[in-house]
């Protein structure tokens, strides 16, 4: 079953339900080939969901890594994600980025904006995530996390002064149907289809990108 929910310029995002995070882990690596790695996971505590880390204050709830070494830990293997996963069910699912690919992780009102861009401009998209604490993730070829710098000062702007952060290599995005907190689960705002298997470049998505985050500031 889905669930579609309108927000900023009509857009519709998709939302799972029913599959279980080892499910959904396995299957990120068996049909994307996306590394996977289980991060931290909620547990119940005086009638409150906390993170498993122990940190009353954590900043992603039950949606960060849960050890140092997670990056060494990721695998392409559905095998081996099943097998972590059987072990802790309800750890959430991570997705390091630098590997299959990059994103380009911007405000959700400027992701809202950028795709009615691309919309127009008849762009073609990648997978891209929503997370509860109201930013997207838009996923890119790797490497785009060294050249967005130079991408966004050809185009007239600093990436100091825009709210555009790039994530590669030893960053990490949450992937659908990960819970942060009390504060819902993480979307898809593009779902992963076989029509968007292969990735546009950061090139392609950077002007609509850089000219929304420029607007919403």
């Amino acid at each position: 079953m889905e669930e579609t929910i309108a927000g900023p310029e009509a857009a519709h995002i998709p939302q799972q339900r029913g599959e279980s995070l080892l499910d959904t882990a396995v299957r990120y690596a068996e049909e994307r080939h996306w590394d996977v790695v289980p991060g931290t996971w909620l547990e119940a505590a005086d009638g409150t969901q906390r993170c498993s880390c122990g940190d009353a204050s954590c900043p992603a709830p039950g949606a960060h890594p849960a050890r140092p070494d997670w990056a060494t830990q990721a695998t392409g293997s559905a095998t081996v994600a099943r097998r972590m996963w059987q072990r802790q069910p309800t750890a959430s699912i991570l997705l390091p980025t630098g590997r299959t690919f990059d994103a380009l992780s911007v405000p959700e009102s400027a992701g809202f904006l950028a795709l009615a861009r691309m919309e127009r401009m008849e762009l073609t998209l990648g997978p891209v995530t929503l997370t509860p604490d109201r930013r997207m993730q838009f996923f890119v070829l790797p490497g785009a996390a060294a050249k967005v710098s130079d991408l966004v000062h050809t185009l007239g702007w600093s990436l100091a002064s825009l709210d555009l952060v790039p994530l590669g290599e030893g960053a990490y995005v949450a992937a659908p149907p990960t819970r942060f907190g009390s504060r819902g689960a993480v979307q898809w705002a593009c779902r992963p289809t076989p029509a968007n298997r292969w990735l546009p470049d950061a090139e392609e998505l950077i002007s609509p990108l850089a000219y929304a985050c420029g607007r919403d500031r």
